[in-house]
């Protein structure tokens, strides 16, 4: 075989290798993109207490994360172009911030942000609604010392659910509900050490109505569940992994806030149950540095039926 020729043979069994090898890569990242990591988190006050090193490691944890959609609450003091860079930090060309102002909430995506929704009216902090590789999204942060409140906003949460275009819409909801779920009641039910400091806070702040006739609320966790949602973190909870909080961290452990309570959630419509491929709370001494809030995280796989 001449020289010339084995150099040609050569140059295409390496190129027939090269296209296998990127129809490869290619397949996977398509089957990799039916997968969505969604991460919320609670960030504190937007930075502004703390701020570094805190901010610039919950960067870096953040993009070491890998994650496909993040849901935010307490973006104090950021802008729709401060969220946009942060995202880019960790690979999301897209993003929507709730409001200017206050306590916005804000969420991040791999994927292009559509039918967005802001919603203020009734509730605390306001309500971020949109749309993500055909699942809606509900970035939720509800009144953080009144019962009475979270229920109602739960029940006007419903209310937009329900008006949803579509026979069957897949949903998540993500955030921090400042709510007690009925899955957590028997944990709870070993002390009554948080029924002691939320009785001492009700005491002190006239606003404050943390207890329901001097017990712990479940109503508006109890709302969710009864539209069918699906909490994920509870529904995989077992003896190997029993229950966990989200706050308060160490990171604020130089006041008083309470025992151990958990307050952020990812819940899933019904139709998307089967479709959750792992979910926890991201506690660690990572994160229990980075913020007052423990992350919670949940893989779905969007493209199971």
């Amino acid at each position: 075989m001449s020289l010339s020729l084995r150099t040609c043979l050569t140059l295409v069994a390496a190129c027939v290798i090269s296209s296998a090898m990127s129809s490869k890569e290619v397949l996977g990242q398509a089957e990799q993109s039916q997968v969505l990591k969604v991460i919320t988190h609670n960030v504190w006050y937007g930075f502004t207490k703390k701020p570094e090193p805190r901010y610039g490691d919950w960067k870096q944890w953040m993009a070491q994360q890998s994650p496909d959609v993040v849901s935010l609450q307490e973006l104090n003091g950021f802008s729709p172009k401060d969220l946009a860079e942060d995202a880019g930090s960790w690979g999301h060309s897209y993003s929507e911030i709730l409001k200017k102002g206050g306590f916005p909430t804000g969420i991040t995506s791999r994927y292009p942000i559509s039918y967005v929704r802001r919603i203020q009216e009734g509730f605390h902090h306001g309500l971020l609604r949109c749309q993500i590789r055909d699942v809606w999204f509900y970035v939720v942060h509800f009144h953080p010392s009144n019962y009475k409140k979270r229920i109602d906003e739960a029940g006007l949460l419903k209310q937009d659910i329900m008006s949803l275009p579509g026979e069957n819409p897949r949903v998540v909801l993500a955030g921090d509900f400042n709510a007690f779920s009925p899955e957590d009641e028997y944990h709870y039910g070993k002390s009554t050490e948080l029924i002691s400091f939320f009785e001492q806070l009700d005491s002190t702040k006239s606003s404050a109505r943390n207890l329901n006739h001097g017990g712990i609320d479940y109503g508006a966790i109890e709302a969710v569940l009864g539209q069918g949602f699906i909490d994920v973190v509870a529904s995989q909870r077992s003896v190997d992994r029993p229950y966990v909080g989200t706050f308060p961290t160490r990171l604020i452990d130089d006041k008083d806030h309470g025992p151990d309570r958990r307050i952020d959630y990812i819940f899933v419509s019904p139709n998307l149950q089967k479709s959750v491929l792992s979910a926890g709370i991201l506690r660690d001494a990572t994160t229990e540095v980075l913020s007052d809030h423990n992350p919670v995280v949940a893989v779905i796989d969007v493209a199971k039926e």
